[in-house]
């Protein structure tokens, strides 16, 4: 049975930049007809979530280095969050291999 990958989209406050990044990653994850788990959050709630991936800007990046993160997780950051060819070439591969695992 395949897994359904989790995937969170943080940003500093959990509610702009993270929610349009999901979106249009939720559309390249559907157009590849991929089933994803898909939330957005902020930095500060990283540590309490169960997540295979974590996606954010490039600019939050330092941010991260202090934050106590699973191992497993997979973090991914981006230059351009709404970019669906980035999307397309940094997220998509990590989701098709956590659900074909």
């Amino acid at each position: 049975m395949a897994k359904v990958p989790s995937v969170y989209f943080i940003c500093g406050n959990g509610l702009g930049s993270s929610l349009a990044c999901q979106m249009e990653a939720d559309d390249v994850f559907s157009e590849a007809g991929i089933e994803v788990k898909s939330d957005h959050d902020s930095i500060s709630d990283v540590p309490s979530l169960n997540a295979d991936v974590i996606v954010s800007a490039s600019n939050f990046e330092s941010q991260f280095e202090n934050t106590q993160i699973d191992p497993k997780t997979k973090i991914v950051y981006l230059n351009n969050i709404v970019d669906k060819e980035e999307i397309k070439e940094k997220i998509l591969p990590i989701v098709k291999e956590i659900a074909e695992s």
